[in-house]
């Protein structure tokens, strides 16, 4: 059987759509590392939902998990967020232009 692997990017913006885990990086963005429970308290959610929305930005590579003891702990790994800003860069500079042109065909209108 074949087994079908996403793109870096597609894992990355597929994990970035939900507003769970973007909450989750955000709380990670402060820098250092969370336990999975400190992350998991302010959310209206059970422990294992939790687990599993950090297994889908683990898997993206946005985050990293280390166990100590009973503890694990959740770093940001900011490396694969850089390579969907360039991405996004790329279209972001097509469209600025296009409309600079819009705009300057626009004007140049009686």
């Amino acid at each position: 059987m074949v087994q079908f692997q996403p793109a870096p990017l597609d894992r990355i913006f597929a994990a970035l759509s939900d507003p769970t885990r973007r909450a989750l990086l955000e709380r990670l963005s402060a820098g250092g590392d969370l336990s999975v429970s400190s992350l998991a308290a302010p959310l209206p959610m059970s422990l294992p939902a939790v687990m599993k929305h950090l297994d889908v930005l683990e898997g993206a590579g946005l985050i990293t998990r280390r166990k100590t003891g009973r503890t694990v702990a959740c770093r940001l790994t900011p490396a694969p967020m850089e390579d969907a800003v360039a991405w996004l860069e790329r279209y972001r500079r097509f469209w600025s232009e296009s409309l600079d042109r819009l705009a300057a065909a626009v004007e140049d209108q009686p």
